[in-house]
């Protein structure tokens, strides 16, 4: 069975199945793999911090910050051991030079949405065990509940990588 994830969702599967989550440009795709009970979740996060914002739980899959805490309590739920979990991530690409336009940041949007990712893994005590991150591609994440494997590819640019 494939499940086909947009910006802003969340999907856990048991046993075997795929886990598909694409255009994830300054978005970051997040893995989550339990390998003893083969319990895996994909989220695609879209923005990094949502204290500015106004939360409602129609939302809460946007963030970084809300979006990891739930997703491993959907799994914990799920049958998944915390300390047997480690994550993958994805994406988090900048697409402008923002300085060459007049304009400075600190970091791009893709940058912050790494950060916040990693910041939240760090939080949740699930260590970061692959990722393929930055640059100015566009990537699809593929994640087999099977085995934990992680496959990325850009078309646009021929691009594969497995980890």
């Amino acid at each position: 069975m494939i499940i086909r994830l947009n910006i802003a969702e969340l999907a856990i599967r048991r046993k075997s199945g795929l886990l598909v989550t694409g255009g994830l440009g300054s978005c970051v795709g997040v893995a989550l793999y339990d390998p003893v009970r083969k319990i895996a979740g994909l989220t695609h996060i879209f923005m990094n911090d949502s204290t500015p914002y106004n939360l409602t739980s129609e939302n809460l899959l946007k963030y970084a910050d809300t979006a990891l805490p739930l997703m491993l309590d959907k799994m914990l739920r799920e049958g998944a051991l915390r300390e047997e979990l480690v994550a993958k991530i994805a994406g988090g690409s900048q697409f402008f030079d923002y300085n060459r336009i007049g304009r400075e940041f600190d970091l791009s949007v893709g940058g912050k949405n790494i950060l916040a990712v990693k910041k939240a893994l760090k939080t949740l005590g699930i260590p970061l065990k692959g990722e393929d991150v930055g640059g100015n591609i566009s990537r699809t994440m593929k994640l087999y509940v099977d085995s934990g494997k992680v496959e990325v590819i850009s078309l646009s640019k021929g691009y594969k990588k497995v980890f």
